[in-house]
């Protein structure tokens, strides 16, 4: 199998570099652009059978733990539209695109992979942004709107990108903090990450 192992920063990724060897591996960066820009150059150099993104996120689910690795379904760009007075507007509610537009499905991007049933971690909605925030204003919105359980700032590009090229993904996400909470002793991004890459070498060495 050709597989590409994706993330947006080598630390998040290190523990499974050195133990799969045979897989090839990219580093995008932080954020959406760099994610699409070079995912999207990968895919159109090399055939793969499966690009597996790996990463951390924070939870807007009280039931989700910090620790805690989930498997994401479904993605939406967040912050993808027209603010007016504190109020976000989607594209599709603003009517600059459908929200079932391919690779939309009712706004989301959705993982329809047959693999996604075969793996034991519990299935999320995640919503992804371009700047992490803090404020309780900007939380609930994306929790209410979004029905999220997890942030980050490269998924739904992800999804986007594999859509489009039509190729089987999955996304693994380690659960590093709750959304909004600034105080990083709270925080278990080293726990986060040596459990999702835990999953995430199950989950290969499975496949």
């Amino acid at each position: 199998m050709n597989l590409l192992i994706v993330a947006a920063t080598e630390f998040e990724i290190k523990p499974l570099q050195d133990q799969i060897l045979e897989a090839d591996y990219l580093i995008t960066g932080v954020g959406i652009p760099a994610t699409i820009f070079h995912l999207t150059k990968k895919l159109m150099a090399k055939n793969y059978d499966l690009a597996f993104q790996v990463g951390i996120g924070g939870t807007f689910n009280d039931s989700m733990q910090p620790g805690d690795v989930v498997l994401i379904k479904e993605d939406a760009f967040g912050d993808l539209g027209i603010e007016e007075n504190g109020n976000l507007k989607t594209l599709f509610e603003s009517g600059f695109a459908g929200k079932d537009d391919f690779p939309y499905e009712d706004g989301l991007l959705i993982n329809r992979s047959p693999l996604i049933e075969n793996i034991d971690l519990r299935k999320a909605r995640a919503v992804t942004v371009n700047k992490v925030m803090a404020g309780q204003i900007q939380i609930n919105n994306n929790k209410k709107r979004f029905s999220a359980d997890i942030e980050s700032m490269e998924g739904a590009a992800f999804h986007y990108v594999c859509l489009q090229q039509k190729i089987n993904f999955l996304q693994v996400r380690g659960v590093s903090n709750l959304v909004g909470e600034r105080d990083k002793a709270k925080w278990k991004m080293k726990t986060a990450i040596e459990n999702m890459n835990n999953e995430t070498l199950k989950i290969i060495n499975n496949l």
